[in-house]
């Protein structure tokens, strides 16, 4: 049995519950939660939670479930008249429930309460659905097209492991997204039946988070008003008289589990038992792209409400960590690893209603055997030694850090986190507690457990595995292991995979877990204090003016922003904010322009991802000058440091995230931060074993690309767009074969100059004490001379010399597979995000603030001409021109574009025609590099995607035939203010405001960028969309597509006899039979006119389109 007491807990107290977490019920017996919340200020959540879910279908019922969440959701008229108030609201169906959820502000931009509004909305949405027939066709399309859209591999995977896992009961065989086949014929009269048997009040839970703006008694009051009207409702007999009052179901999901260890009957669902060891399933699939097995043990879920359970999580943690840090070392001291990833879990599952253990191992193909043999010798060898005293007290120490901080940000953590939150530890019996309660509970059992109890703990989770068909030699029940699949691609290379081999395996007897886990030492520092006084005594760094002329090195904040600018004397630039939202934290971004657009101006042709693949052999090689990767990894863990560099089309970036050290002799985040920066630009450490792993990983990425329908459809898009220009797509195998670790660090290091780095941070920093530590490990940095990549690098140009009808604008592929999907994509020159696009108006000048003079002047010669009121216009365009000329004017221009394009085409080509599920529109707006593109992405079924595609092109295109509303414009600005107001709670986000406020590359953005990014949205016209439109060539000669479908065989070919070999389970370019999508035939354009009519464009779209179910 897992343990859960010590000789040292004499007694188990319960957990203190959260004591602003209300809980209530009315007396129809709907339930309800309270729980108020600050973040973000004047808004709130409110959920309604259905208890039922997939498993609660019938035989004949299969997809009713989430049938009925799309119906009932968009079929509400209330729920339409929240669309405008700046509310957003969605829903999603699973297992075990059916969710509805509406995040809106406390007042409606009107002035109107919200919340009354969204809790009648609700009611409306979950007792009262109107069940159209309009309605009920409009989502079977939806609901049809969303199966085939989320049919890939890797969902079709999932499902094989949740059949094996749960192969005794209905989750094994009751996926929330249902049967294709039962959602074609269900009838209106099948979906009320459903609805009626499970949406009843006390069948249900509402959930209202955030800050109200009453007490808790009157929000009681408002819950009362809206749903207190609802009746009991009554079970109805056989002879149609009502019987007794119905009742939720007790256990959520009412499922009976076959467990790999014993339980206390009287805690589980009647009728589950104790498993018998399993077996071995494989599933084989061509689009397979790599081996992958996974060990499973089933288990019931032990809950947290008492010290002991507090103190059982508390340990398998630090086994966790212990196991998962030993394996990675195993992966670095590998030069071709013999695995791709090893990962051990051990998690509470809410919706499959138990606690799972899994381990899972990833490799190539051909690799399988050996990194079997990887997982199970280090499983072995943590079972039989168990973790050392010094992994105890590191893993402890880390985890206690990780709660203190925490208990900081008690409550800073947004109602929508809160919420999620509550719902899972309700859902799974545990005690919901206060953060820093929390924290103080756990500091108290953390001082009973010692090496010992967690050793007892490591043996009995992995015992399974350790094992395996074998007699336990420790005699610990730690049970069996109750499901193991593989998942292998189904080549002629992987025909050794079968049952009798993997079992042999997975028995077979080892010596690599013999010895016991040699212990690493762990610095304190990686640079000494000593050496960075000896730093700072030779190179004499400084604070310098940010700007020229006189003005102080170390000036305040901006009054408005809170922006602290600094400028180091070796040209290294610092922007850096104070927040608490994260409070004892902080995040740091540094960026160095150059990023893929200057692989061909620093290597040439054959240094073609140069600059991505070297990035990853920096991350690869994982430490700095003289230590090893263990000590740096270790020092990183010791310091709650976590650490990503990569790099993009514009930049070369490294993220950091860490704690914020205040007290005397506390491990400080930042220094370590700064520690490993000032090493890693100054001494980086190149390995060829490094470079080794990184070639291995892009080699495998580029060689699965063909198996990915999405990836493979895009990449021939990304080829159409660009031909042989190789910068903006995965590095292929000769490229990767070509690059030498020679070349990869110097490209990388011909950008990392100390003139060339920005570093932006956001976090709980004392101003004085960081400016202390930039200049001691920044400002030592060893000064490097500014590179400008607009002095050497080309420009990324689209081929807008191919001909309209060239075959490789319009491209089709298909991919070989047992199922089919289709997806398609165009995608067309636009301007970045100051509107500038080079490659059409060579000026350099914004094409969005030139469309928009040309507007004005032509505004003023029709007044001059017409006898207008000129006074007026030329007050008009006075105004409108200092918007104009400012630098966000392109950008809030744009961003707006975008939210109104999405708008329609939800409205226009999922709501109204029924042709997909999931259309969006996308620009790629650089901030250096001076052009960009826009996307256009679809998803549909072959039969349909033509149709799909041709619809959103001419949806895009009417933007001027079917003029933009005011009520569009003002329901997308309401879009972004709310998204910005929510997203100012986050420290990334505010990262990405700060970021390159001081680059030379990016001189349009300044700190007016943020403070005036709120008035220029509140400003914004419909005339100022207009302007970012006619920024965007939308002709034929301007646009590439490529569409990709997947099946047997390709659409409208005849099916091949049984008899016939399979087709090579790649894709086929089928460019000769493809008829060009870009035209506009008269009759499609009306029926889209006519449709566009009858929905009224852009009123009846949620703000957030219905997600289906969520898995």
């Amino acid at each position: 049995m897992r343990p859960e007491t010590s000789d040292d807990i004499l007694v188990d107290p319960p957990l203190v519950p959260h004591p602003e977490l209300h809980i209530g019920k009315l007396d129809n017996g709907l339930k309800y939660v309270i729980f108020p919340n600050s973040v973000p200020p004047n808004r709130f959540e409110a959920h309604i939670e259905i208890h039922a879910g997939s498993v609660d279908e019938h035989d004949d019922e299969q997809g009713l479930a989430h049938f009925v969440e799309h119906v009932t959701f968009l079929g509400s008229k209330k729920r339409e008249k929240l669309l405008g108030t700046g509310a957003r609201s969605n829903a999603y169906t699973d297992f075990h429930h059916t969710v509805f959820h509406v995040h809106a502000p406390l007042v409606s931009v009107e002035g109107n309460q919200m919340l009354p509004q969204v809790l009648e909305a609700l009611d409306d949405i979950a007792f009262h659905p109107q069940f159209l027939a309009t309605r009920v066709e409009k989502e079977r399309r939806a609901v049809l097209s969303e199966a085939q859209m989320m049919n890939t591999i890797e969902y079709r995977v999932d499902c094989q492991l949740l059949q094996s896992l749960h192969a005794e009961n209905k989750l094994g065989h009751r996926f929330p997204i249902g049967s294709s086949k039962r959602v074609e014929i269900s009838q209106v009269e099948h979906l009320r039946a459903f609805h009626k048997r499970w949406y009843f009040p006390a069948n249900a839970t509402l959930y209202i988070v955030g800050d109200f703006g009453r007490t808790i008694p009157e929000v009681e009051q408002l819950i009362e008003t809206a749903f207190g009207h609802e009746p009991l409702a009554r079970e109805e007999l056989p002879d149609g008289s009502m019987g007794p009052v119905k009742q939720r179901h007790q256990l959520r999901p009412p499922v009976l589990h076959a467990f790999g260890t014993p339980f206390n009957p009287d805690e589980v669902p009647g009728g589950s038992h104790v498993a018998q060891e399993a077996g071995v399933n494989i599933f084989r699939h061509a689009l397979q792209p790599q081996f992958s097995l996974s060990l499973f043990q089933k288990v019931p879920v032990s809950r947290v409400d008492s010290l002991s359970g507090l103190r059982n999580v508390f340990m398998y943690r630090i086994v966790l960590s212990t196991l998962q840090f030993r394996i990675n070392q195993r992966y670095m001291t590998q030069q071709d690893p013999t695995f791709v990833a090893i990962e051990f879990d051990h998690s509470d599952s809410a919706r499959e209603g138990c606690a799972v253990s899994t381990l899972t191992v990833t490799a190539e193909a051909a690799q399988w055997k050996e990194a079997m043999k990887v997982a199970v010798e280090e499983v072995r060898r943590l079972y039989q030694h168990g973790c050392t005293e010094a992994e105890l007290t590191r893993y402890s120490a880390a985890l206690m850090r990780d709660s203190e901080q925490l208990a900081q940000q008690s409550g800073r953590v947004p109602s929508v986190d809160n919420l999620d939150f509550v719902m899972e530890q309700h859902a799974l019996g545990h005690t919901v507690m206060d953060q820093a309660k929390a924290h103080e509970s756990l500091m108290e059992v953390s001082t009973t457990v010692d090496v010992e109890d967690v050793n007892a703990v490591a043996e009995s989770l992995l015992g399974y595995i350790a094992n395996y068909k074998q007699p336990d030699p420790k005699e610990v029940e730690s049970g069996v292991c109750t499901a193991i699949v593989a998942c292998v691609p189904d080549t002629p290379e992987t025909a050794d995979v079968t049952e009798e081999a993997l079992i042999n395996v997975l028995c077979a007897p080892d010596e690599g877990s013999s010895a016991a886990y040699e212990e690493v030492t762990v610095p304190d520092q990686l640079i000494t204090q000593g050496e960075v006084e000896q730093l700072l005594n030779e190179r004499r760094p400084a604070f310098v003016p940010v700007q020229e002329g006189p003005a102080e090195a170390l000036s305040g904040p901006d009054p408005v922003t809170g922006v602290y600018l600094r400028r180091l004397s070796n040209g290294v630039k610092v922007n850096y904010q104070v927040e608490k939202n994260e409070p004892g934290g902080a995040s740091i971004r540094v960026e160095v322009p150059g990023g893929r657009a200057m692989e061909k101006a620093l290597v040439g042709k054959d240094g073609w991802g140069s600059v991505t693949i070297g990035m990853r052999t920096l991350s690869e090689v994982g430490t700095v000058h003289g230590w090893v990767r263990e000590q740096t990894e270790l020092f990183c863990l010791q310091h709650l440091v976590s650490c990503e560099l990569d790099c993009d089309e514009e930049f070369m970036f490294m993220e950091f995230r860490c704690a914020v050290g205040d007290k005397e002799g506390e491990a400080d985040g930042m220094r370590a931060v700064l520690e490993i920066l000032h090493l890693l630009i100054e001494k980086p450490q190149w390995q060829e074993a490094a470079m080794a792993r990184s070639k291995n990983m892009y080699l495998s990425h580029f060689q699965s690309q063909q198996k990915s329908l999405e990836r493979a459809t895009s990449c021939r898009l990304i080829d159409s767009m660009v031909g042989d220009d190789r910068r903006l797509k995965d590095p292929c195998e000769e490229d990767i074969n070509a690059l030498s670790l020679d070349w990869l660090s110097k490209v990388i290091a011909t950008q990392l100059k100390t003139e060339n780095l920005e570093v932006s941070i956001v976090g709980d920093v004392d101003p004085a004490k960081l400016d202390n530590q930039l200049l001691a490990y920044l400002g030592t940095l060893t000064t490097g001379p500014m590179f400008d990549p607009k002095d050497v690098e080309d420009p990324i140009n689209l081929r807008l010399d191919l001909p309209p009808h060239h075959p490789a604008r319009n491209q089709r592929f298909h991919l070989y597979d047992s199922d089919e999907r289709a997806c398609a994509y165009m995608a067309g020159p636009a301007p970045n995000k100051w509107g500038k696009n080079t490659q059409l108006e060579p000026s350099g000048k914004s094409m969005v603030v030139l469309a928009a003079e040309r507007q004005m002047a032509q505004k003023a010669d029709m007044a001059a001409t017409g006898g207008g009121d000129m006074s007026r216009i030329t007050d008009m365009n006075s105004e409108r021109a200092s918007r104009v000329q400012h630098p966000l004017f392109s950008t809030v221009s744009l961003m707006l574009m975008v939210e109104i394009l999405n708008s329609r085409l939800f409205t226009t080509v999922r709501d109204a025609l029924g042709l997909t599920y999931d259309v969006s529109f996308e620009m790629r707006m650089f901030e250096r590099l001076e052009s960009g593109w826009f996307v256009l992405a679809v998803t549909s079924m072959p039969s349909k995607i033509d149709d799909a595609l041709a619809a959103s092109l001419r949806t895009i295109r009417a933007l001027r035939t079917q003029p933009i509303r005011k009520s569009e414009l003002d329901r997308a600005r309401r879009t972004l203010l709310t998204r910005h107001e929510s997203d100012m709670k986050d420290n990334l986000y505010l990262l990405g405001l700060i970021t390159h406020l001081q680059s030379e590359c990016v001189p349009e953005k300044t700190v007016d960028c943020i403070k005036d990014l709120l008035p220029m949205l509140t400003a914004a016209t419909v005339e100022d969309i207009y302007a970012a439109y006619d920024a965007l060539p939308l002709e034929n000669s301007h646009l590439f597509s490529c569409i990709g479908t997947s099946g047997k065989q390709p659409p409208g070919q005849q099916q091949q006899q049984a008899s016939a070999p399979a087709p090579t389970p790649t894709g086929t370019p089928q460019n000769e039979n493809s008829s060009n999508i870009l035209d506009d035939p008269k009759a499609a354009a009306a029926a889209l006119l006519q449709a566009m009519k009858a929905v009224g464009m852009g009123n009846n779209k949620p703000e957030d389109p219905p997600t289906g179910n969520q898995q």
